[in-house]
């Protein structure tokens, strides 16, 4: 009798990690807002916004940004506002992604822009502030009005090339501590300070193109 209760004991906790399990993996689709908790992969599709202004926030599954859509996160005010993302960040011709204050297990990759032009702020940005990214970041062929890559620790290779924006004050990528290497190639403007007020970025591998010395 006592094998047998232990038995059906097992069973429920096995098909109560399954059903915890299986929620974990859900996607979410995102076209306004999350509330503070845990998520599987979340997908903010072609032309809708996600804006999150409350937390913490967990993504298990990775966050995707589809074309000519926006995905913010907290913001420069807000540090108690936080979030992991595992499973990276990736995006495709998105008008704006804008993430603060998180843990990015996974890397970033951001591919394309959508222009200058749009979206819920009729001008477009991408920002990472303040972040703790694991992995390789890789932001390519953006063509928003504004860009910045601030204050970021990265534990592994930073690629930003490609990229040209409005603004003439853009693409500044300062005070960033970046545990491998730095490659800048191609960016309209140049990399730079801007009116960040930030300082040199601190990187133990090569830094190189627009970004030597920088």
């Amino acid at each position: 009798m006592r094998r047998t209760v232990v038995a059906l004991a097992l069973a429920a906790l096995m098909a109560l990690a399954a059903t915890v399990s299986s929620s974990a993996a859900t996607a979410t689709t995102c076209t306004d807002t999350l509330a503070p908790g845990a998520y599987g992969a979340v997908t903010v599709p072609a032309g809708a916004t996600c804006i999150i202004a409350a937390g913490p926030i967990r993504i298990r599954g990775g966050l995707y940004v589809g074309e000519g859509a926006t995905f913010v996160f907290s913001s420069e005010d807000t540090p108690d506002v936080t979030a992991t993302i595992s499973g990276g960040v990736r995006s495709s011709n998105a008008a704006s992604v804008q993430i603060h204050f998180s843990t990015i297990n996974g890397g970033v990759d951001l591919q394309g822009g959508a222009g200058p032009f749009g979206g819920p702020f009729d001008i477009t940005w991408n920002t990472l502030e303040d972040n703790q990214i694991n992995g390789s970041v890789t932001v390519n062929g953006y063509t928003g009005f504004w860009q910045g890559f601030i204050r970021n620790h990265v534990n592994g290779s930073v690629n930003f090339n490609n990229n040209t924006v409005l603004d003439p004050d853009g693409n500044e990528l300062v005070t960033n501590t970046i545990h491998g290497s730095l490659s800048c190639w191609a960016n309209t403007p140049a990399p730079q300070v801007g009116d960040s007020g930030g300082e040199d970025n601190l990187v133990t591998g090569a830094a190189t193109g627009q970004c030597a010395g920088f």
